[in-house]
């Protein structure tokens, strides 16, 4: 079979050797818009971790068989062309929940233990200056205790809520859908986590229910000093608001998401005036060496499974 990376960049230095045992390969570091077509236009497999195939590219190319999306989201796919055109479409589910869990508690303790901070101190040298052994001038809590709110309880929310509960946290959670009744942890109205939360974290899908979730309104009903953590989808947070409100609201915000990847060069959360609050990751919580292995791996066995 002739099969097609689209967008390998994204993986790495991870080996895709093993896809040259499946057929012949082409590798695409990066494929824009303009390229997309005329690279699957002869083939029968196309990999994809971000680039878009649209109805359009779908019904010019005879070929194709099956789309693999490197990824567990499936928006850059137009599913309705592909089940009418009989393509198979096919991604990859659960491979970075280790990975994004542990993203979350690195967000966490930078902002928590005020890291940033530290970290400068030291090195600017204002630590050998004070002449004292230690520095208090930035007080940090610990997280027994503390409310978490969690939004979203699928997999990864789940496991951060047993974790977070391992370090003595009430956890209490919000289902987007409604549909999750999980009775191991405690699950309240959506008002009700926002203003009772001293750490909020994020782990819902994008979608008609959770676009623009935490507008202006949602994010003044924060308490203060709470922590918010958006691991899930960019777009959740309304980040025209949050970058008005982070100046004005003593909050502490990490996100690994945005609405736009990348970030814009005039971006209003790159101009905030309370930089130290905000802490912002180029969207790498699934990105761990062991995440992007076993993605690569389950892409190849969805290829397996199909022919």
């Amino acid at each position: 079979m002739t099969i097609t990376l689209l967008d390998a960049l994204t993986f790495g230095e991870t080996s895709l050797e093993s896809f040259k045992e499946l057929g012949t390969l082409e590798v695409h570091q990066q494929t824009s818009e303009d390229e997309t077509l005329e690279r699957i236009l002869h083939v029968e497999v196309i990999v994809t971790n971000k680039v878009v195939i649209t109805r359009e590219h779908m019904s010019a190319c005879k070929n194709l068989k099956l789309i693999c999306i490197a990824a567990t989201g499936m928006n850059n796919v137009d599913l309705d062309a592909a089940k009418e055109l009989n393509i198979e479409v096919k991604n990859v589910a659960g491979y970075s929940t280790d990975s994004v869990v542990q993203h979350t508690f690195s967000m966490l303790f930078y902002l928590l233990s005020h890291s940033r901070y530290y970290d400068e101190f030291v090195k600017d040298g204002s630590w050998t200056e004070s002449k004292l052994f230690t520095n208090v001038a930035q007080p940090f809590n610990e997280i027994k205790g503390k409310k978490w709110g969690i939004i979203g309880l699928g997999a990864i929310g789940e496991k951060v809520a047993n974790i977070a509960q391992a370090f003595g946290a009430e956890v209490q959670y919000y289902s987007t859908s409604g549909a999750n009744n999980n009775t191991n942890f405690k699950k309240i109205t959506f008002s009700e986590l926002l203003e009772s939360s001293d750490i909020i974290s994020i782990h819902a899908p994008l979608n008609d229910k959770t676009k623009n979730l935490l507008d202006q309104s949602e994010l003044l009903m924060l308490k203060d000093s709470a922590i918010l953590l958006n691991l899930g989808r960019g777009g959740i947070i309304n980040e025209l608001a949050l970058s008005r409100i982070i100046d004005v609201k003593n909050l502490y915000v990490g996100l690994d998401v945005l609405e736009v990847e990348p970030i814009s060069e005039n971006h209003p959360l790159l101009h905030v005036e309370k930089k130290e609050n905000l802490y912002i990751t180029p969207h790498i919580a699934w990105t761990s060496v062991e995440a992007r292995e076993r993605l690569i791996q389950s892409t190849i066995e969805n290829i397996k499974n199909i022919y």
